[in-house]
């Protein structure tokens, strides 16, 4: 059953941007922070510098972000079961449901991992709620997601990759999560009412040991 039943409400959005469409044309919220923006508030001076006044050394910005990383679980069968056409077709469902939800939810999405997805947010609430949203809309779905959230301070590298400790953790939770589950390192001030979480979560890494503290989240609704 495609997850594009009555769970998906659906919107137009901008290629490139992702941003909502309004009246015809895509507006990007001001309040979503993105590389551009990031390294236009960290510029030490107005950008129009004579080259020789430019400061020296490389360009490094540490930016605090929560990394969603989401992935289709069992893709690999559903594709050896049902053959490459059906596999592409419920890959390119996926990655509109999660352009779709991401930019109503104010997340960017940072690539796109072959049946999987990295997202980055600037507070983790909305980063939970996109998770758990797309859990939900894939439940009765042929295939489930399953996710991993983490929040630190990252490297952002070459204009718009980060490299650090809460990127590799998502990465890691991600992996580790059940179909229809999300691993998360995350301080939440608010949980939607529509989530339901599990506390305390201890899960052991290899090559890290055992990362305690975490949150198993699902829908909390059927």
């Amino acid at each position: 059953m495609s997850p594009s039943g009555n769970k998906l409400a659906t919107m137009t959005t901008d290629q490139a941007s992702g941003a909502p469409a309004h009246a015809g044309r895509a507006v990007a919220p001001p309040q979503v922070a993105g590389p551009a923006i990031d390294w236009a508030a960290a510029r030490m001076g107005n950008g129009t510098e004579h080259p020789d006044e430019l400061p020296e050394g490389n360009s490094h910005l540490y930016v605090e972000r929560t990394f969603c990383f989401l992935d289709l679980s069992g893709f690999t069968l559903f594709t050896r079961a049902n053959g490459p056409d059906d596999a592409v077709e419920l890959l390119g469902e996926f990655r509109r449901i999660t352009r779709n939800i991401a930019a109503k939810r104010g997340v960017r999405v940072a690539k796109w991992l072959g049946d999987g997805a990295m997202l980055v947010s600037t507070d983790p609430e909305p980063a939970v709620a996109l998770a758990v949203d797309l859990v939900y809309r894939f439940t009765d779905s042929d295939i489930e997601v399953r996710a991993g959230i983490a929040t630190g301070t990252a490297l952002l590298f070459e204009g718009d990759d980060y490299i650090g400790e809460p990127v590799n953790l998502a990465a890691k939770l991600c992996g580790a999560a059940g179909p229809g589950e999300v691993f998360a390192d995350v301080e939440l001030a608010t949980l939607p009412d529509w989530v339901e979480a599990e506390l305390g979560l201890q899960v052991e890494f290899r090559g890290i040991g055992t990362v305690g503290g975490l949150s198993r989240l699902r829908p909390a609704m059927s």
